[in-house]
């Protein structure tokens, strides 16, 4: 059956195979995960054991997130998660939003047609810290299974609104006659007390005739209800966390409750795969008085299950950075986990309307409301701006009645439109739209308000970032050759990368040098940190090296000078340094270096070597320093490549391996220009990575041979 609970339609094959796994396997609780046809997101098609709120926040997994079955799928590997701990470590993420124990598998469904989804398996607290060899066999069968059947199902369209999981319950343990089940009732209705059984939804599908007195209410009223919300006494969200960890790790669980005026009462649940018992009991301690309970009609506390879905949602803003970050984070997460279709966001600048972001919007959509002036613009964004009230709308019509064409204009015919708010100030505005009306509960009209500040936080630290940003990018560029120098006979090329990781300057610098019409020299080095004061000296240190060089100094004097500047200068960094000055004439090279990497030489026939020049001290140590030289050929075809640590360091690499390895890829690289060559070797090395350190690259190709300056 879609949604709710129940055992499920016969012709359910994906429901019969989930249900043989956690039987094979021992697991609580389970779910089927299915690749979309057209989106990297996985959609929760069935699952058992636990009710569906409680999966709410990850009906639809973007393939991206840092969350057990997106991993298992990305990586086609098992993900184990022994319990809260690990859980914590791992995904914390998760942990915010499940804060209870229980150990989790997660497993990628794939075959000959390909990539299909994943198999969740959650097992109740206690299970041992590793998956037996007949548990690890049991899960790789149910996969193989799983994926035989997926083979045989069209994938779901990711572009329609996605259907409830179809949620499958185990047969009972064995079946009872009506007399079996009268005596059972006597037996319930003889303990001391009170009883009553939840299904695992929380709602009371039985209860004694001493559990309607101890609560204070009928049974006509209680059965199908849940306690929480039928029982104003109970609403405090701590009473349903209770009631969710018990059905979450399986372990029994109690709490005490004051039935107005001054009736303690202890509750006690015993889970199982098919829901909870429960005790109820007159509590022996008396806590003494406690706030009345709200009156009928009376704003309701926020529900657990709410609490844990901003948490989860919440944690994921908290790894957003820069302002598409946190774009794509609502696009990826959020959006998907509300069902919806679309997404845009609109930020306020100078008194105009401007979009930082969308999906699933035409793109005449979005260029009819960008730049427009917000006195001008009649959209349901400039009225969330101007009034910080949020709005849902439920039909096309009802959005052509206030908006005039506007459903028309973005196919999309509901939406829920919130303001982005911190301290009173409105920051932008988020609206997420369905292909299809629909309705906006209570509960999802206030989780969607708490999370637009959330949002809106996440939003204002990250264009503050993007501005610090591009401050930093851009003294960075100040202080960085606007251009290079035309060498004769040698082709330049030169790259320089900032870390992706904070918003710190770099101190990487390079610089090539004309010193007549027979030489040149090019330098590059590293100042040591990563901020404003390593900014300063590298300036420094630039303007020192081009200064002496063009004095006429020597490699190793031009190094040893500008050591002595920087130790009397005394800025408490340190440098490392590469010089080399080519005589254009004879294409003799002589290279000095202060704590530098060594550069690396590819020969014509494309072999490449590291070059050993004397290492020599870092710049600003020892003010009596002195630096050899080297001299080497470079022959015509011939590339001389210079860097810095950057592009070579990895945690706990060997830097000798590391530059080896830069080796082999220049070595390995094709015939190409230092352009191309340059991009490259950056490309190889850092295209996917988090860089964090900046990277400068100089590469100086040797022309084939011609008339040489005279």
């Amino acid at each position: 059956m879609s949604g709710g609970t129940g055992s499920g339609p016969v012709d359910d094959p994906l429901g019969r195979a989930l249900l043989r796994a956690m039987r094979e396997t021992g697991a609580s609780a389970g779910g089927v995960y299915v690749l979309v046809a057209d989106a990297p997101v996985l959609q929760l098609t069935v699952m058992s054991g636990v009710p569906a709120p409680f999966l709410t926040p990850w009906e639809r997994v973007a393939l991206a997130a840092p969350i057990p079955v997106a991993v298992a799928t990305r990586e086609q590997r098992l993900v184990w998660v022994a319990g809260q701990q690990q859980m914590a470590r791992d995904f914390p993420r998760t942990a915010v939003a499940v804060p209870y124990d229980f150990s989790l598998a997660a497993a990628p469904v794939s075959g000959p047609a390909g990539n299909r989804g994943a198999l969740l398996l959650l097992w109740p607290a206690g299970h041992t810290a590793r998956l037996s060899a007949a548990e690890r066999g049991a899960v790789d069968a149910a996969c193989g299974r799983l994926a035989a059947l997926l083979a045989e199902l069209p994938r779901p369209d990711g572009s329609a609104p996605a259907e409830a999981p179809r949620v499958r319950t185990p047969p009972p343990v064995r079946a009872v006659s009506p007399d079996e089940a009268l005596a059972a009732a006597d037996y319930l209705e003889r303990l001391p007390g009170g009883c009553c059984a939840l299904d695992l939804e929380g709602r009371i599908t039985l209860v004694t005739k001493g559990a309607t007195e101890l609560l204070g209410e009928r049974d006509t009223r209680l059965i199908g209800s849940r306690p929480w919300e039928v029982l104003p006494w109970l609403r405090d969200p701590v009473f349903e966390d209770r009631y969710r960890a018990a059905v979450i790790s399986r372990r029994p669980t109690s709490f005490t409750a004051s039935r107005p005026p001054h009736h303690w009462l202890t509750f006690r649940l015993f889970p199982d795969a098919r829901g909870l018992s429960v005790w109820i009991s007159p509590s022996e301690k008396d806590y003494g008085p406690v706030e009345p309970a709200p009156a009928l009609g009376e704003v309701l506390p926020v529900r657990a299950g709410q609490i844990y879905h901003v948490l989860h949602l919440a944690a994921a803003l908290t790894e957003a950075v820069g302002t598409q970050d946190v774009v794509g984070l609502v696009a990826d997460q959020i959006v998907p986990a509300f069902g919806a279709q679309g997404m845009i966001m609109y930020v306020a600048e100078a008194g105009r309307l401007r979009t930082i972001g969308h999906r699933g919007y035409p793109a005449e959509a979005v260029a009819a409301f960008e730049g427009v002036a917000l006195s001008a613009a009649n959209s349901p964004a400039v009225h969330a701006l101007a009034t910080g009230e949020p709005s849902f709308f439920t039909s096309p019509e009802e959005m052509e009645r206030d908006y005039p064409g506007l459903p028309r204009l973005t196919g999309k015919a509901a939406r829920a439109v919130l303001p982005l708010i911190v301290s009173g100030r409105p920051v932008g505005c988020c609206i997420l739209s369905y292909t299809r009306p629909r309705t906006f509960s209570l509960e999802e009209r206030q989780v969607l308000t708490s999370l637009a500040g959330l949002i809106a936080q996440a939003l204002d630290r990250a264009r503050l970032y993007d501005t610090k940003q591009q401050l930093a990018h851009d003294l960075q560029a100040g202080l960085l050759p606007h251009g290079l120098p035309t060498v004769p006979g040698f082709a330049v090329a030169a790259r320089y990368l900032p870390s992706t990781r904070g918003m710190d300057i770099g101190g990487d610098f390079y610089d090539l040098i004309r010193l007549d019409e027979n030489s040149v020299a090019a330098v590059i080095g590293d100042v040591q940190g990563h901020n404003a004061a390593a900014a300063a000296l590298m300036g420094q240190v630039r303007t020192a090296v081009r200064a002496y060089a063009t004095a006429g100094a020597a490699p190793g004097e031009v190094l040893a000078r500008t050591n002595r500047l920087l130790t009397d200068l005394d800025p408490g960094l340190f440098t490392s340094c590469l010089y080399v000055h080519i005589d254009l004439r004879t294409r003799r090279a002589c290279l000095a270096a202060a704590g530098h990497p060594p550069p690396l030489l590819r020969h014509p026939d494309r072999h490449t070597t590291v070059l050993h020049v004397p290492p020599g001290l870092l710049l600003g140590i020892d003010p009596a320093a002195r630096y050899s030289a080297t001299e080497i050929t470079l022959p015509p075809k011939s590339v001389l490549a210079l860097y810095t640590d950057g592009l070579v360091e990895t945690p706990g690499a060997d830097p000798d391996r590391s530059v080896a390895d830069l080796a082999g890829r220049l070595n390995d690289a094709p015939p190409l220009g230092p352009d191309r060559l340059a991009d490259a070797l950056l490309e190889n090395r850092h295209g996917d990575a988090d860089r964090r350190d900046d990277v400068a690259l100089m590469l100086l190709a040797a022309l084939p041979a011609g008339p040489l300056p005279a």
